[in-house]
């Protein structure tokens, strides 16, 4: 009897150990976190991270659906600022909002291989790859992962629609020309979004005119409603002050992320 308890048990054991694992329930966003679209469903999402136009050159982890989470404080604040630029015949476009930790991850891993630089041509001509890091254009951490930090531009009303990526299509680097870079609906800032280059520095002398205006006219628009602009970066900006100064958090960009919405 006793061999038939210990046989017993042995099988048990080799069940155990064979059956799969359960997998992990995915984390959710804090209640203090929406849908920017909840909030004010007239903002323009074109959310690059979940396609293959950006300068990794694939779809990003951890963004499930192409939907833009913010702070509920940052995102009221984007609304004041979006029907201030509505009565000017504007309105603004998100291309990135909440970013889970598991996204700078993999930026992380893109830019420590080397050999990787199938956008290079687009994104950053002019700076050797093995310089992201120490120039500061990629981070371990980064703002959008604490929910009140987003990237955008402003786009002239009536809105015509951008044309889809074609992966595998000449590349046209983001500091040229408006006509000569990647056609994309908002007005002419100087660059295109996530170019890795001096000239995407707010207040770069060499942006002048409309260019310079335009970026001035997002700038003020954002800063009336608390907003803080990051000086290499025209389209990056962060509510002040922030829900979440200190948290990076790793729930997945998707609906089902928000609790009771």
């Amino acid at each position: 009897m006793r061999n038939l308890t210990v046989s017993a048990v042995a099988l048990l054991a080799v069940a155990a150990a064979s059956s799969p694992a359960q997998a992990k329930p995915e984390p959710k966003a804090p209640e203090e976190f929406v849908a920017l679209r909840d909030v004010d469903p007239t903002i323009i999402q074109e959310m690059r991270y979940t396609t293959p136009h950006n300068f990794v050159g694939e779809p990003i982890d951890g963004y499930k659906k192409p939907m833009c989470i913010l702070t509920e404080p940052a995102a009221k604040a984007l609304h004041k600022a979006q029907r201030s630029l509505l009565r000017k015949g504007y309105s603004l476009k998100v291309y990135d909002c909440y970013r889970p930790q598991r996204a700078v991850d993999h930026f992380v891993r893109w830019a420590e291989d080397l050999g990787d630089e199938r956008m290079k041509k687009e994104f950053y001509p002019h700076v050797d790859k093995s310089r992201l890091f120490a120039d500061g254009y990629i981070a371990e951490k980064s703002g959008h992962s604490r929910g009140s930090t987003l990237d955008l531009t402003i786009v002239r009303l009536p809105a015509l629609p951008t044309r889809p990526y074609i992966p595998g299509e000449p590349l046209k680097p983001c500091f040229g020309p408006r006509g000569e870079r990647f056609p994309d609906n908002s007005v002419d800032m100087g660059t295109g979004f996530d170019c890795f280059d001096t000239l995407s520095h707010t207040d770069d002398p060499r942006i002048k005119g409309a260019q310079r205006a335009h970026r001035d006219l997002l700038r003020n628009a954002l800063a009336k409603q608390g907003f803080v602009n990051l000086p290499e970066e025209w389209w990056h900006f962060t509510y002040k002050p922030e829900p979440f100064p200190d948290t990076y958090f790793d729930f997945p960009v998707a609906r089902r992320s928000l609790q009771g919405r």
